[in-house]
């Protein structure tokens, strides 16, 4: 047996044997402002083998680097981002994910595989109150490592119960089973050396898009390229860098910085670490641009007509279903269809992915290449648009997608293609397409419900646009009305000054 000191300062007296971590998780990114309820069908649950093979597989791929610890994945539940979290699901999922690490004790740690965007009906700081849970269960002296994306909104309190951190580095997201295995080697490392950690956090008053804020471009790629100078500095385990999650009225709804270190072992105040990465990121505030030329649905629509290459894609920005949006508003589909150019067929318009299970019903009961009217988005939220009623012909069923479940094809005049799907699925990857026997690059152009491009179509478009069309994730966000935000808050704010202050724990 051995005497060593835990995060929290304390003795304790552990056997000399191989620790053992669990791997826990609940993840989603929830819009407060949709009129969707994301229930425990939404949820992907995996356990065991199977949750190895699909976030952890670097446990194998680099046996050796993790051979000190025993790694023991146990659960996550992932949803796609949507509305809020209804308090049942909620209950039932965390209920679980408690039950298996109870079945697991005795813990020396515990991975925390989030997101930091959850919303559950009723409540705030989701995911505070599943690390006060999981606290509950593992004890005070047991570490707690989150992984977590740059989407995410951190508050003092989810602070003050983890003991490390580590963030995305990119968006589009490419480094996240990188961080996942990274605080797999922070605790890996904290527990051989029985260190004692502490963090700093400054919350920085400062909330904008994902689609503003891309890593691929400028302020937001060298700021995060800036943070590599502090890795490697002694005693500094992560420096973690999040934009927030700029669709949930909450309170922690902000952009955050948390230097995690080794007490006793920092050269550099973590402190001054955390305020220098802040007063970076508040002093770029105002050069965060979309990446892509944007404006109304009409205007890209414009740009795309007279446009000499194609595919051109344009993002339906406000209805994207992977930041939050419901998927189901036909707005662009209205839009698109007063275009003569594409209803005549002199440019062929692909629209992939409104969710509607009735459309796709009345498709499948009038059967292949019945001409109909078909009402789309019966039941959209009316606040941002209202159901279109339209003729076309039905044109190709494919049934039991994992995801989309039944999908349809239904054209309307000789240019537009629409994707009716019967449960919500986004079009962001080729092989979403493909599966489908479409061809998006041989279009002239493709609308897709989406934010920034991911890598796909951004290899496939030849000009991109992005439009601010309306949804619960509308991208033109100072006319969004928020309640809860801590105010004053860039941009909705702007005359005030700030100085990071960060808040030691």
């Amino acid at each position: 047996m051995a005497e060593h000191k835990s995060a929290t300062g304390s003795a304790v007296i552990v056997m000399s044997r191989r620790p053992r971590v669990a791997m826990v998780g609940m993840a989603s990114e929830n819009c407060t402002f949709s009129v969707a309820r994301t229930s425990l069908e939404d949820f992907e649950v995996l356990e065991g083998d199977a949750l190895r093979a699909a976030r952890y597989s670097f446990l194998d791929d680099d046996e050796e680097d993790f051979e000190a610890v025993e790694f023991l994945p146990l659960m996550h539940a992932r949803a796609l981002p949507g509305g809020r979290i209804t308090p049942a699901t909620y209950g039932s999922l965390k209920d679980a994910l408690l039950v298996r690490l109870e079945e697991a004790l005795p813990l020396d740690g515990v991975l925390l595989d989030l997101h930091g965007a959850m919303h559950v009906e009723g409540m705030t700081d989701v995911e505070a109150d599943l690390v006060r849970a999981v606290r509950s269960v593992v004890g005070q002296d047991c570490l707690l490592g989150a992984s977590m994306d740059l989407h995410g909104n951190v508050s003092r309190a989810l602070v003050e119960r983890v003991d490390v951190f580590s963030a995305y580095r990119t968006a589009p997201h490419i480094d996240t089973e990188i961080t996942r295995a990274r605080v797999c080697r922070l605790l890996r490392d904290a527990l051989e050396n029985r260190w004692t950690l502490e963090r700093a956090w400054v919350a920085i008053p400062v909330l904008l898009p994902g689609e503003m804020t891309s890593t691929l471009d400028e302020p937001g790629r060298s700021l995060y390229r800036g943070l590599t100078e502090f890795d490697g500095m002694p005693g500094v385990l992560d420096v973690s860098l999040w934009v927030g999650y700029v669709w949930a009225d909450e309170p922690r709804a902000h952009a955050s910085v948390v230097v995690t270190g080794i007490a006793d072992q920092v050269d550099t105040d973590i402190a001054d670490i955390a305020q220098t990465v802040a007063r970076r990121y508040w002093d770029a505030r105002s050069a965060f641009r979309f990446n892509v030329p944007s404006g109304s649905l009409a205007e890209c629509l414009d740009r795309a007509i007279a446009a000499p290459v194609k595919p051109v894609v344009i993002s339906d920005s406000g209805d994207n279903p992977t930041a939050g949006g419901v998927g189901n508003l036909p707005y662009a589909l209205r839009v698109a269809h007063q275009c003569e150019d594409f209803l005549k067929g002199k440019k062929r318009v692909l629209i992939p992915g409104i969710w509607d299970a009735a459309a796709v019903e009345a498709c499948t009961a009038a059967g292949r290449e019945a001409a109909i009217e078909l009402t789309i988005g019966r039941g959209c939220d009316s606040r941002h648009t209202s159901a279109f009623t339209v003729s076309g012909t039905v044109k190709h069923f494919f049934d039991d997608d994992p995801v989309a479940g039944r999908q349809v094809f239904f054209q309307i005049g000789k240019g537009i293609t629409v994707v009716l799907t019967e449960r919500r699925k986004p079009f962001h990857h080729f092989a979403d397409f493909h599966q489908l026997g479409l061809k998006p690059e041989e279009a002239d152009l493709v609308i897709v419900k989406i934010g920034y491009l991911v890598t796909d179509l951004q290899s496939l478009a030849a000009e991109a646009y992005l439009a601010l069309t309306p949804g619960a994730v509308d991208q033109h966000i100072t006319r969004v009305t928020y309640e809860h935000l801590e105010r004053p808050m860039y941009p909705f704010d702007e005359d005030f000054t700030w100085e990071p202050q960060a808040v030691r724990v």
